[in-house]
């Protein structure tokens, strides 16, 4: 295999990890909610994130010029307290499987947005296996028959829809400046400005989060959804970026909901329906297609100067 479509393969493939890494996020987010706010779960996830990144952090030096760090900054405040505080906000309202549902427009919205704002062009075939992912997203959410607590909330789903918009300036973002500079950089700094702004708001905002009676198991969850979901997620996806475009990259988003829907299976007790079963197909073939057929392709990156 030439190295170039070995490098884009590769790419795919750190793209889908990190969907489906990130299909654990709402999972482990609902057990630490049952003990603290939506805020206060948020800080900690950030914070167990930026732990293990603190390494990158000691070693890469970041080369940003100042209008790279006000590009990096955007980013961060619209990818880090702004989405996930709305996210997080719409699923304490809401139920995992509509949340994942939701989820499920992220792919749609990228491409268009990726269209638009990043000039790029996504052919025939990406756009059959871009509808064809997100009609498998909607038929694993409708397919799901419930059994644990909460009901879901039309505010909730459109929070999280709205903070699946709010996520693509930070996509975007991230890209441009990984065009320019290496993915662990754009990630860790990344993080790290926006954690800090959280440390800032959170506290500000919702008073001190919350040591005393949290269960170990809340713990656990939050350490998950730090270090997997959030820390390797983030890395994952934006390395992935630079190899693929993020129209076609989006449509690999559409493994969270796929993930949501096995732990719903295998460790919540869910069951899944036909037309759940025919949504995960769709994804995966949704994905393959993608990935062997589709001709768009990411422009090279230009060296930092």
């Amino acid at each position: 295999m030439p190295i170039a479509s070995r490098q884009r393969a590769i790419g795919f493939l750190s793209c889908a990890l990190a969907s489906a890494f990130w299909g654990c996020g709402f999972f482990f987010g609902k057990i630490a909610l049952a003990e603290m706010g939506f805020a206060h779960m948020v800080l900690y996830r950030f914070l167990f994130a930026l732990a293990p990144l603190l390494p990158l952090l000691a070693t890469h030096r970041p080369g940003l010029n100042r209008k790279e760090w006000q590009t990096l900054a955007i980013a961060a405040f619209l990818g880090i307290p702004v989405q996930f505080l709305i996210q997080f906000y719409g699923l304490s309202l809401t139920t995992v499987s509509h949340a994942a549902l939701m989820v499920g427009t992220m792919p749609v919205i990228l491409a268009v947005g990726a269209t638009i704002f990043a000039h790029e062009r996504l052919d025939a075939t990406g756009w059959l296996a871009l509808a064809a992912s997100t009609t498998g997203a909607a038929l694993i959410a409708f397919g799901r028959h419930s059994t644990g607590a909460g009901q879901p909330s039309l505010a909730g789903d459109l929070l999280v829809v709205l903070s699946l918009a709010i996520a693509l300036g930070w996509i975007l973002l991230n890209k441009q400046l990984m065009d320019r500079h290496s993915p662990v950089v754009v990630t860790a700094y990344g993080i790290l400005l926006g954690t800090l702004m959280l440390a800032v708001w959170v506290p500000f905002r919702y008073g001190a989060p919350p040591v005393a009676h949290i269960s170990t198991k809340a713990w656990l969850a939050l350490a998950a959804s730090g270090v997997l979901c959030t820390a390797t997620t983030t890395l994952l996806w934006n390395w992935g970026l630079t190899q693929v475009p993020a129209s076609q990259a989006g449509v690999l988003l559409n493994m969270e909901p796929l993930m949501g829907s096995l732990l719903g299976v295998f460790v919540l007790g869910e069951h899944l329906g036909p037309t759940a079963w025919t949504g995960g197909f769709l994804i995966l073939a949704a994905a393959v297609t993608l990935t062997t057929h589709s001709k768009a392709r990411v422009a090279k990156p230009q060296p930092a100067s």
